[in-house]
């Protein structure tokens, strides 16, 4: 959430912010934060004034009993009577500023970038690099869901009886394409120098409060009510909070971390053609790259990341362009927010297959992921994550834009992996 530091001292800076992220009553919301702080610091001020004058008030009464003035000392005790019922009377007040405070912050999204441009919607999203060529496929060319039902490669009619509508069964050599994927995106995070963890699937509500999942995606989320535990949506939210509440050197910066997890998506209201075969799922398996580093360099890490995914995409021989997306479809929490899309050639459109941002302290601020400079000075970290990749509507497009007459052509880069050249009828 946004620093009170920062709402204070840059006022119009964060409103402008905000409306350029097309925040509905972001003047509004800001003033009622300012106010509940003021509100807070009164009530703080007052605190503070009554128990300095209870304690002063104590003090006397033993030496008023030594001097044998006793109904002096229990008129006293009266007085830090009724200042100690005043002091409990001020915490409540105290804890519930409190509380409206940070209900008020965690409502108000991360302002962007200076580099971020305007715009609504997709549709004023700026490409800003393309690379790869686009497959010239046949007439007939088929979609990857017909590919795979003639292959005998996905089962998604199975996935529907086994659980429901966005849970495929993956089968012989695209299970194997899968595991193949998977271990690839890994090998390379490992070396570009990301450590790799495997985080839990399932995480608490603190989690996902701290990466902002909570409660602004709540209902996007599966929640395992009984325990009070959320399905993660992405790799993101357990590894950025093993973070959490910790104060990092900053000689330790940039940490690198990546991750393999399933993810798991409720994707409530999606429908239509965006979501047949892969292209939108409720589980899937994604490989997920993260960054903690300072605010002085955590743009040069951006980069890098951003160079990381590209050079995934130029491996695997994917037509792929780079988005940096307008403030009107940024993510709640996101400063800066870059998508990769591959071209799907049969589908004759575009899928987003990776998302790297830069939270600045946002997440941070939430975390308590802070950093001890060189003068001992602690800071809040910035925070960075991407995908790097998600797997459906990667292997969509491989596909699609692969398959020939006698089968679909695996990657090169894939085949010491899987172990096979081709996707075909002898899927063992």
């Amino acid at each position: 959430m946004l620093t009170l530091k920062l709402i204070n001292e840059e006022t119009e800076r964060v409103i402008k912010g905000l409306e350029k992220k097309h925040f509905n009553g972001a003047r509004e919301a800001i003033q009622q934060v300012q106010q509940t702080d003021r509100l807070r610091r009164t009530v703080q001020q007052e605190l503070d004034k009554t128990k300095q004058e209870a304690k002063k008030l104590a003090s006397e009464i033993g030496m008023l009993m030594k001097n044998g003035k006793r109904e002096e000392a229990e008129a006293i005790k009266l007085q830090v009577a009724s200042l100690k019922q005043k002091d409990k009377e001020l915490q409540e007040q105290m804890t519930q500023a409190e509380n409206e405070l940070t209900m008020q912050l965690c409502a108000i999204p991360n302002i962007p970038n200076d580099d971020v441009p305007e715009g609504k919607d997709a549709s004023d999203n700026v490409v800003v690099k393309e690379g790869g060529v686009k497959p010239s496929l046949p007439e007939d060319a088929l979609c990857h869901w017909d590919l795979c039902k003639k292959f005998n490669l996905i089962d998604f009619d199975l996935g529907v009886k086994i659980t429901g509508a966005g849970f495929p069964v993956y089968i012989g050599k695209m299970a194997r394409l899968q595991r193949a994927l998977e271990t690839f995106f890994l090998e390379e995070a490992r070396k570009s120098g990301y450590l790799e963890v495997q985080p839990p699937f399932v995480v608490n509500q603190a989690s996902g409060y701290g990466t902002g999942q909570l409660p602004d995606k709540e209902g996007q989320m599966y929640h395992a009510t009984a325990d009070d535990l959320y399905l993660i949506p992405t790799a993101e939210v357990p590894v950025t909070n093993i973070f959490r509440d910790v104060i990092i050197e900053e000689k330790d910066l940039p940490i690198k971390r990546c991750a393999y997890s399933a993810c798991f998506r409720r994707e409530a209201g999606s429908y239509g053609k965006d979501v047949r075969g892969l292209n939108r799922l409720h589980q899937f398996d994604k490989v997920e790259i993260v960054r903690i580093d300072t605010p002085q360099h955590s743009y040069e890490s951006l980069n890098e990341m951003l160079q990381h995914v590209e050079g995934l995409l130029q491996k695997l021989e994917l037509p792929y362009h780079i988005l940096k997306l307008c403030g009107g479809d940024m993510s709640f929490t996101s400063a800066i927010c870059y998508d990769f899309e591959v071209w799907s050639a049969a589908q004759q459109r575009w899928l987003e297959v990776s998302s790297v941002s830069n939270f600045e302290s946002y997440q941070a601020n939430r975390l308590k992921c802070r950093y001890r400079n060189a003068d001992k000075k602690i800071e809040l970290c910035h925070t960075l994550n991407g995908s790097a990749l998600a797997l459906p509507r990667i292997v969509a497009a491989i596909i699609e834009n692969n398959q020939t007459p006698e089968g679909i052509r695996v990657p090169r880069c894939l085949v010491p992996y899987c172990g096979f050249e081709m996707l075909d009828d002898n899927n063992f």
